[in-house]
């Protein structure tokens, strides 16, 4: 990269011009203001005590070296103490006739040898995905592939929540209500079925609550005495007992939601390496409580529970196995996280959660540091914020969420109206056709989730996201099939362009320099670990292709080597188009 040359002369011209050694990675380059002309900025007023002359003379004094060292700087100008280099057009040159056709360009070659597991999705069977899964899954899926990008070796993995008393409380509603009603039967995805179980367990044990809070119990007593959530509470017990009838149940029901979450993560295009059940998780970390109890890091109440005490750390007392010695959350972690460990050797373990389990997190960092686990500090969770509708929160237990395929299917459905109302799908077949407003509504919605840093919460706005215009999935869609309609009608082949008789526009510099950025963008988004960063810097070269588009003639370009060279970018474009997009699950159309 042209940075470190720059940075290394800088150091160069330290030394020479005061005699000041200053190493390069001391040294900071920004890109240049657009208000002014230049590639990057050197900001020199940190240094002036060791140049002691004014921040004009320094930067002209740095300036002057570094244009007669480095033949990639054309010129500098000076504003104050901010010193900008501008790139010659030969640097321009080279750099598009060496990437315009790599369709890796950005990726790291050299593969590191750190080991990264991303969990995400993780979903409870007792309810089909909804928006807050789709944020999810996307987000987890997105920042699997940038990482793969940065040269690391990515495993994904799904932790299924597939026990606990929420599972529970569906099975009793189908045991009590169920008529041995069955996806089949009923004609519903086996998700949604269960799903339906839990609303009317809800439904139940609230309609209990206020029965006996009407008898003259307060509320507090009355959700713990409720029979229903009793019922559930013994059918957990008898779960982890090993009871044959609730077994079967449970297993068959789990069957249930497995198939509808399978065809929910087709319509998604996300796919894991591993699936953990929380099943088989639990076990084991109830056996590494009992480890901690013997390493004296867990305590055992009189009632038979055991809690670890993390006052001495700016926590509480954390719970990690009831009086009847069921586990909670936490066991069933400690139990996942040494298994991952052990399947994956992985240096990072990245947890796709919601931010309402920061606590819980910090928790289970502390807790594994504590039991001297190697692999406590790689542990990091990706802590976003929740999504909103603009009626507000969603709520499973009161059936109030957006489910995941109705969302997916109104996607598509809003794509095929907008597609068609602009009326540019002549000669495509229907299968074309279907496949277009399937890509059109699955990029609208993954680009809007996407694009947002992972940490703020987000309201989503379906009809904003499948706008053609502004920072979309289908804007940058469109500028995409817009190139590929130019490279059709360009028919070229074989390539080239002789410097000497073209003349680089400001616009055609102005795209270069966002696809150079491309790499710093990829390696960014990979340490953020936000997708939002790549799915902006997209949204920012198809504005700036689309500006050099309508101010210039590609096809129609009387000049064969501005228009060849016009038609290199315009295929260096579409690859970091669709390079980018295919880093967050998003495919690009070739026509719409």
């Amino acid at each position: 990269m042209i940075e470190q040359n720059l940075k290394e002369k800088i150091s160069a011209a330290f030394k020479s011009l005061y005699n000041i050694e200053l190493g390069k990675e001391k040294i900071t380059l920004e890109p240049t203001s657009p208000d002014y002309d230049g590639d990057f900025t050197f900001v020199v007023f940190p240094y002036l005590k060791q140049s002691r002359k004014g921040p004009e003379q320094t930067a002209n004094d740095i300036g002057n070296f570094i244009k007669e060292n480095l033949e990639e700087v054309e010129s500098f100008n000076v504003i104050k103490g901010f010193l900008n280099f501008s790139l010659s057009h030969n640097f321009w040159f080279h750099f598009l006739e060496k990437n315009y056709s790599n369709k890796k360009f950005g990726f790291v070659s050299q593969p590191t040898e750190q080991k990264i597991l991303v969990e995400y999705s993780s979903p409870n069977t007792n309810k089909p995905l909804h928006l807050g899964h789709i944020r999810n899954n996307l987000l987890g899926y997105s920042v699997a592939q940038i990482l793969k990008a940065n040269g690391h070796h990515v495993s994904m993995c799904n932790l299924v929540n597939d026990r606990g008393i929420h599972i529970c409380k569906s099975m009793l509603a189908w045991m009590k209500s169920g008529n041995d009603e069955t996806p089949e039967s009923s004609g519903m995805k086996g998700d949604h079925l269960v799903g339906k179980y839990y609303v009317e367990f809800d439904k139940l044990y609230k309609s209990q609550i206020t029965k006996l809070v009407s008898e003259g119990m307060n509320e507090e007593e009355a959700e713990k005495k409720a029979p229903a959530i009793i019922e559930a509470q013994e059918l957990l017990q008898k779960w982890e007992r090993g009871d044959a009838e609730t077994i079967r149940i449970w297993k068959m029901m789990n069957d249930w939601v497995y198939a509808g979450f399978d065809i929910s993560y087709k319509k998604l295009g996300v796919t894991f390496d591993k699936y953990y059940y929380e099943s088989n998780t639990y076990l084991l970390g109830k056996e590494i409580v009992q480890e901690g109890l013997s390493k004296d890091v867990f305590y055992k109440k009189d009632d038979g529970s055991v809690w670890i005490d993390l006052t001495d750390d700016g926590l509480d007392h954390k719970l990690l196995l009831r009086g009847d010695g069921t586990s909670v959350y936490i066991t069933q972690d400690i139990g996942t996280a040494e298994l991952k460990y052990k399947d994956f050797g992985c240096e990072r373990s990245v947890y796709v959660v919601g931010n309402e389990q920061d606590y819980h997190f910090k928790v289970l960092k502390l807790i594994c540091k504590k039991l001297g686990k190697s692999y406590a500090d790689g542990i990091y969770h990706l802590s976003y914020g929740m999504v909103e509708l603009p009626q507000g929160k969603m709520k499973s237990r009161e059936g109030t969420v957006v489910d995941a395929d109705d969302l997916i299917d109104e996607m598509i459905l809003t794509a095929k109206e907008t597609t068609n109302a602009l009326g540019k799908t002549e000669g495509l077949e229907e299968s074309e056709l279907s496949e277009l407003y399937d890509t059109v509504g699955m990029g609208a919605l993954k680009y809007f989730l996407l694009k947002v840093d992972p940490k703020r919460k987000m309201l989503f706005n379906p009809a904003e996201s499948i706008d053609f215009q502004g920072n979309t999935g289908p804007f940058i869609q469109y500028t995409h099939a817009r190139i590929c309609s130019i490279l059709r009608n360009a028919n070229a082949q074989n390539i080239s362009f002789d410097p000497q008789k073209m003349q680089m526009k400001k616009l055609e510099k102005e795209v270069l320099g966002i696809l150079y950025k491309y790499p710093v963008v990829i390696a960014n988004s990979g340490n953020e670990l936000n997708p939002g960063v790549i799915a902006n810097y997209v949204y920012e070269l198809a504005k700036s292709f689309n500006h050099f588009y309508h101010e210039h003639s590609i096809i129609k370009e009387n000049n064969t080597d501005q228009k060849y060279f016009r038609i290199m970018i315009c295929m260096f474009t579409a690859n970091v188009i669709r390079s980018g997009f295919g880093l967050m699950g998003i495919k690009v159309p070739e026509r719409m």
